[in-house]
């Protein structure tokens, strides 16, 4: 248990150690037994916490919303499109002020190239914690709400062979910041971690290498693969879901029409049964269903994601208590 995190940005798990995150875990777990027996957890009161979105969000604002008001404060919403944001304020005067008016703050902007320096250079100018609710490399907050599911569901990650895998979905070019934390994440945790994607899809191959050294740390192990059958072979957890052909061309319409030669990338019940015979099938959401996944896969008997999106919620809480 790690007593030293008041201060600590969350940017990327990264930049934690093993044993600050195992913290982070073990608080999550009290504050989630907290809630479910009604003992009051009010360890923020009169503490503010800003929210800056760069783009548009339900399980995100909703559980930092709740989540401060269980934890005794107060989430202040901003739209950067509704504020001087858009009309000038920098990245400096944003954490210079909002450093002065509130006791932490989260952001989150996805735009390639832009979002991840946005929230460093906040955090650079800030002299409180800033946390990253996404950005164009890294959803921190989702790993960890995966690994505590996973955690619960299956117990130590250690051993258990996850696919991390690539789906095809038509609603959008989404980033890669969840498949870019889990593999750096569950490999710290020393899962056997498969990163199955098409060609065009790959990931930053510095994060690439930075999982696959992870990996080699734990004692686990870490392996790319281009089937998508081959990724659900005999898997414990199935994590199927969609991102954009970022690095092979930035234009989301080309990657939009490079993505339709891979509509049967689809995560179906044949597929399931391909997996481990208990093996869970996760999702961050929103899923693009009977395209990215079929509604009997999604709300089938193997699906958690409800309980992955709950997690959110006590993940979030914890860095908060921790840090703010």
């Amino acid at each position: 248990m790690q007593t030293h995190l008041r201060g600590r940005d969350m940017i990327t798990t990264q930049e934690w150690t093993k044993d600050e995150l195992d913290t982070v875990m073990d608080v999550a777990l009290d504050l989630k037994r907290k809630r479910a027996m009604g003992v009051p957890h009010a360890y923020l009161r009169d503490k503010v916490l800003a929210m800056l979105f760069f783009f548009s969000s339900t399980r995100t604002r909703t559980s930092f919303e709740a989540g401060m008001a269980q934890l005794g404060g107060h989430a202040q919403f901003i739209e950067s499109s509704t504020t001087q944001i858009s009309h000038g304020d920098t990245a400096k005067e944003i954490g210079e002020i909002l450093g002065r008016y509130n006791d932490g703050i989260a952001i989150r902007e996805v735009t390639w190239g832009v979002g991840n320096k946005y929230i460093v250079d906040v955090a650079e100018s800030s002299r409180v914690p800033v946390l990253n609710m996404q950005c164009d490399f890294y959803h921190p907050f989702q790993a960890l709400a995966d690994l505590l599911t996973i955690i619960e569901q299956k117990g130590d990650p250690r051993g258990l062979t996850v696919d991390v895998s690539y789906a095809y979905a038509s609603s959008y070019q989404k980033p890669l910041s969840v498949p870019q934390s889990l593999i750096l994440l569950l490999t710290r945790y020393g899962a056997n971690v498969r990163l199955t994607h098409p060609p065009e899809f790959k990931l930053m191959p510095d994060i690439v290498e930075q999982a696959r050294e992870n990996a080699r740390r734990a004692r686990g192990s870490f392996e790319l693969v281009d089937d998508f059958d081959a990724g659900f072979q005999g898997a414990d957890v199935i994590y199927p879901k969609s991102w954009g052909c970022t690095l092979t061309t930035p234009d989301l319409e080309e990657s939009a029409e490079i993505s339709k030669q891979y509509t049967d990338w689809i995560a179906d019940e044949r597929r399931m049964g391909m997996a481990h015979e208990r093996a869970i099938y996760m999702h961050c959401l929103p899923a693009d269903r009977n395209i990215e996944v079929t509604d009997g896969v999604i709300d089938g008997p193997n699906s958690r994601v409800y309980d992955e999106a709950e997690n959110r919620l006590h993940v979030q809480k914890a860095v908060m208590a921790l840090t703010l």
